[in-house]
């Protein structure tokens, strides 16, 4: 049965993530984001140490594991995320780890696969992963996508242009990391001729042509990547060859990726609205403002008010990211719930942050708080993993039985 508390497994290393992010992500927050190309190589060094001594660094750390009571993998790593982007959400993402490359991995790969690529990351340096998906003319609408993957012998020969691929820069200035790169090996077949590969970093052909300027997390690396007759061994594709016109495996080894991740960014999100919302209601009681819980709504002033309904946004988005993830821990579908929490979490930091940086005035505008990096933060969780709208498509085709047909 599902459990809302945290559980005790995991309590101990969200207290130590908690002085990481108040004591060594706060204090250069403002810093890495007004230099947003410089890479935080204090804090990516210290996590990986801590990360390899407590045995947090997998994405799915009970993965082939014998189950000695219940999984908790991704709810810790939910706890873990919440609370470090409560420090920093741009910093947060260039800790080391799979990230989105190894949960497509993790998604779509065989066992010989798992094996490879993603214990590379507990090794003695901090290596990164990336999803290459979004292209130029196609964001949401994956099966639009024109990179190409052409068998040739015992290799895979790859082309296209990829955008906005998040750490890509980080996944491939080091000879460990890579970058998964979604083609079509039959365009087609639409989305059934949809693969992923593993790109390696130094691989001829794949080059990181731009590093973009962004509104927030500007801490973390954005970039396009060319791929030119990119090739890579036969065994770096994920998942069979094989092309069913009928299924779409391809596809849902994507949206398997997706599941996995949409409550993590969800658990992202609220981490960035925990932290605007505990600044405002720290400024409210300096000004001697009490927030008096328990009157019912009609006693209560307008301030009060704002404060209960956004501490109960706040809360409802939580427990929708709980359930998502500990649905992944009991390896059942949870492809409404993951949109559903994307949703939930992306409306929840929009408008908390907007609205404590609203009440706090012109000091909630001003750079002496973090509050308006906090706003700029928060609009990428309701883009990125799906946009707010994608999702939305997701959870109403699942609770009224439409297909992605019938409703598009």
């Amino acid at each position: 049965m599902i459990d809302f508390e945290m559980p005790n497994s995991i309590r101990k290393l969200v207290t130590m993530l908690d002085t990481v992010a108040e004591n060594m992500m706060r204090p250069v927050s403002r810093h890495f984001d007004e230099n947003e190309h410089e890479i935080p190589w204090d804090y990516i060094n210290f996590m990986h140490q801590a990360m390899r001594a407590t045995g947090a660094g997998s994405l799915a750390p009970d993965e082939g594991k014998k189950r000695e009571g219940p999984r908790t993998g991704y709810q810790k790593l939910a706890f873990m995320l919440e609370v470090l982007s409560w420090g920093d959400a741009g910093i947060y993402l260039d800790t080391p780890g799979g990230g989105l490359g190894a949960a497509a991995v993790e998604a779509a790969g065989t066992d010989e696969q798992k094996a490879k690529f993603l214990e590379r990351f507990t090794g003695e340096t901090p290596i990164f992963a990336a999803m290459a998906m979004t292209e130029p003319h196609c964001g949401s609408d994956t099966a639009k996508i024109r990179a190409t993957a052409v068998r040739d012998g015992d290799e895979w020969v790859l082309n296209g242009e990829k955008i906005f691929v998040t750490a890509g820069h980080k996944s491939l200035i080091d000879t460990e990391g890579f970058v998964v790169v979604w083609a079509t090996i039959d365009p087609s077949a639409g989305r059934a001729g949809m693969r992923s590969f593993v790109v390696e970093a130094g691989t001829p052909g794949c080059t990181v042509t731009k590093l973009e300027e962004k509104l927030g997390i500007r801490a973390s690396d954005t970039v396009s990547v060319v791929l030119q007759d990119c090739r890579v061994p036969f065994e770096n594709l994920l998942g069979s060859p094989e092309v069913q016109k009928k299924t779409t495996k391809g596809f849902k080894g994507a949206m398997a990726t997706f599941d996995a991740t949409r409550p993590l960014i969800a658990a992202s999100a609220l981490g960035v609205a925990r932290a605007a919302l505990e600044t405002l209601k720290e400024k409210l009681e300096e000004q001697g403002v009490e927030i008096r819980y328990g009157l019912p709504r009609s006693r209560m002033t307008n301030i009060e008010r704002e404060i209960v309904d956004m501490e109960a946004m706040l809360r409802s988005g939580w427990l929708l990211v709980l359930k998502a993830v500990w649905l992944l821990d009991e390896r059942k579908s949870n492809t409404l719930e993951s949109s559903m929490s994307k949703v939930r979490a992306g409306d929840v930091v929009t408008k908390v942050t907007q609205r404590a940086l609203q009440l706090l005035g012109p000091l909630g505008f001003s750079r002496d708080m973090l509050i308006e990096k906090w706003f700029r933060d928060a609009k990428i969780n309701d883009i990125f993993e799906g946009t707010g709208q994608i999702n939305r498509m997701v959870v109403a085709r699942r609770i009224l039985g439409y297909t992605r047909r019938e409703l598009s």
